[in-house]
């Protein structure tokens, strides 16, 4: 009879394939601060097409919440500097 618990685990890492963007930041004259914190922070997480699926034209309060949600519930590793700029941009972009 085999005691799996006294088997040393085997496993080799997964690798895969990301597939290729399909959309890239828009451009935001006067905010490129913050589409630089964006690219830095944003897209170690998901792709542009997250962003770019985002209902149109909702403002700075709604990309302050999504900022917000990132780094509160997801964790994601934003200054609060780069959070507004990122929130500002993303407004003044989308």
């Amino acid at each position: 009879m085999w005691v799996l618990a006294s088997l040393p685990a085997i496993a080799a890492p997964r690798t895969y394939e990301l597939p290729e963007p399909t959309a890239a930041l828009r451009s935001a004259a006067g905010r490129e601060s913050g589409f630089e914190a964006a690219q830095a922070n944003c897209m170690t997480c998901h792709s542009v097409d997250y962003i770019a699926m985002q209902p149109p034209g909702k403002g700075v309060a709604f990309w302050t919440s999504e900022v917000t949600k990132m780094t509160k519930v997801y964790h994601a590793p934003i200054n609060e500097a780069d959070a507004r700029a990122i929130a500002d941009y993303l407004a003044a972009a989308y």
